[in-house]
């Protein structure tokens, strides 16, 4: 039979109002009689309905979460940080995946909408114009991690990646390097718009010649970035440099299938420094981007804007670190 809030209240031998306000975390309940009323909880496994609290609260503690691939390392490190601070502030999270489709991204955000979410967080990937349209026309909070939509002026939370692939690119040309190519992931084409920009711009620091070819398609998934290898390595690539770590797996074992050896020959740079990188021999240098934190602040700037929180700064840049590993010189 199904314990309801008039079971709890009477067992702990306290009104149902008092019984509503240690649910919400109210502090006008004394210690002695909160803890007796979650005790009584505990005991009789008591699970508050969603949607009778909605009603009468016009809120269903609920987020949505929207992302592109759920299987892949990056996307699930952000998401990893999100549902952590959703537990923290008692939301629940409802995970839709696109497989990187803007019409299965469109239809995910009206039903997340129809639901009645508090919030949506977009982890990674592009939004279509369709879903920014969408976006602006509702009054649902939205939070951007991991991604960039400079045009939409939605809150945001990233890295500077202009300054960070800069760093990297710089110090390969002072070490004497000349062909350093970059390969696209679909994560996001403002923040890949933004790499290529710091790539340049390194080049032409160093005084050197920058060849657009040294950007290259995109490549996600361990296969496409073993494919895509066999191209380069014809193209007298130095260094190469992958969006996705999964891809980064790709091109090291296209190097080893060749008998190429990291770093004498060929170096190798990711940009999410997941767990993977500290798995491949040798370990792979990376930008060692903070995605658990990413989706982190992203949930607590949500709780922001849905609890009508003052936001100071709606876009947050979160500082980064070079993580150099055995695969670059």
């Amino acid at each position: 039979m199904t314990v309801t809030i008039y079971d709890v209240a009477r067992e702990a031998k306290v009104s149902m109002a008092t019984v509503s306000r240690v649910l919400n975390g109210n502090p006008n309940v004394k210690p002695e009689t909160r803890k007796k009323v979650k005790e009584v909880i505990k005991r009789l496994n008591y699970r508050p309905n969603a949607v009778a609290r909605g009603l009468a609260s016009k809120k269903t503690t609920t987020v949505g979460v929207i992302i592109p691939d759920i299987s892949n390392m990056y996307y699930s490190s952000l998401a990893r940080g999100l549902d952590d601070i959703a537990e923290m502030y008692n939301y629940q999270t409802i995970i839709t995946n696109t497989d990187h489709d803007p019409e299965k991204e469109r239809d995910s955000f009206l039903n997340l909408v129809s639901k009645q979410v508090d919030g949506i967080v977009f982890l990674g990937g592009t939004l279509n114009e369709a879903t920014i349209e969408d976006i602006k026309n509702s009054n649902v909070p939205v939070v951007i991690c991991g991604t960039s939509e400079k045009d939409a002026d939605l809150p945001s939370v990233n890295i500077d990646y202009f300054s960070a692939i800069k760093e990297v690119t710089e110090r390969l040309l002072e070490k004497g390097s000349e062909n350093v190519y970059f390969v696209k992931a679909n994560y996001s084409r403002q923040l890949e718009g933004r790499i290529e920009d710091g790539l340049k711009a390194a080049y032409d620091e160093a005084g050197k010649s920058f060849k657009e070819e040294y950007i290259e398609s995109v490549a996600e998934d361990y296969q496409t970035g073993k494919e895509l290898f066999e191209q380069l390595v014809d193209h007298d690539a130095d260094v190469i440099i992958t969006m996705s770590d999964e891809a980064a797996v790709g091109v090291l074992h296209g190097a080893l299938d060749r008998g190429i050896s990291l770093p004498n020959r060929l170096q190798l740079i990711s940009c999410s420094n997941t767990r993977l990188v500290h798995m491949m021999r040798p370990p792979v240098t990376s930008i060692a981007i903070p995605l658990y934190d990413i989706g982190a602040v992203g949930m607590r700037l949500l709780t922001k804007y849905m609890n009508d929180e003052t936001v100071d700064e709606p876009n947050v840049i979160l500082p980064y670190r070079i993580e150099y590993r055995l695969s670059t010189k």
